[in-house]
């Protein structure tokens, strides 16, 4: 009951999509870039060496928004394309459900490798990889999910890279000059964060990913 014992619903034309919400987790994982975001976020750090910083909220935090500005394009057309006719009454929930896979799979396929989505499809001839509207989501899914993942740690590997080597010439160093009792990290942590502030690592790595879609 809302203010003077009024009763505060929810239009009915908007109930189907509020039952979507329990499940908007694993839409960010299957239908997005946030896979291919958050992994790339989390490999930085843990090559940085530093468990609690960024924390999980923040590194969280600046995926999903990532993923909202990278998918800013597909929700626009959901949005003109399904939402609004839906809520118009011009199209039902299943018009629109259709309407609203449409830029998801057009964006999905452009990130999906070929032998992934092969993978999935198989030797089947009715579906043409070239055309989004063949593709079955219970193929396109997974075979998205597996390129992003590739693509993620593709990235993540270029990443690491220099602070391994950072890594091992502190450790090399260490061992040379007999300080076998100093832990590595205590030098090649404040190492790897002059790095990766000197190079503006932040800018980066964001461009890179923003650019990699």
């Amino acid at each position: 009951p809302g203010a003077g014992g009024q009763v505060i619903g929810v239009p009915g034309a908007s109930l189907p999509w509020l039952l979507l919400f329990p499940f908007l987790p694993a839409l960010l994982l299957a239908f997005t870039a946030f896979t291919r975001i958050a992994v790339v976020l989390f490999l930085l750090r843990q090559g940085l060496g530093s468990h609690t910083a960024p924390p999980n909220l923040v590194l969280m935090g600046l995926a999903v928004l990532l993923t909202i500005f990278v998918m800013s394009p597909a929700l626009k057309t959901i949005n003109s394309e399904a939402y609004q006719p839906y809520l118009s009454g011009a199209l039902t929930f299943n018009e629109a459900a259709e309407q609203a896979a449409v830029p998801l799979k057009s964006f999905m396929l452009r990130q999906t490798r070929a032998e992934d989505l092969d993978l999935f499809i198989g030797d089947d001839k009715r579906i043409n990889p070239k055309q989004a509207d063949s593709v079955p989501l219970a193929a396109l899914a997974p075979a998205f999910l597996t390129s992003e993942l590739k693509t993620a740690f593709q990235i993540g590997f270029m990443v690491v890279l220099p602070f391994l080597v950072i890594d091992l010439v502190v450790a090399a160093v260490l061992t040379a000059l007999g300080m076998i009792m100093l832990p590595p990290q205590l030098v090649s942590l404040p190492l790897k964060l002059l790095l990766f502030v000197t190079v503006d690592g932040w800018h980066l790595l964001v461009g890179s990913l923003l650019g990699s879609f």
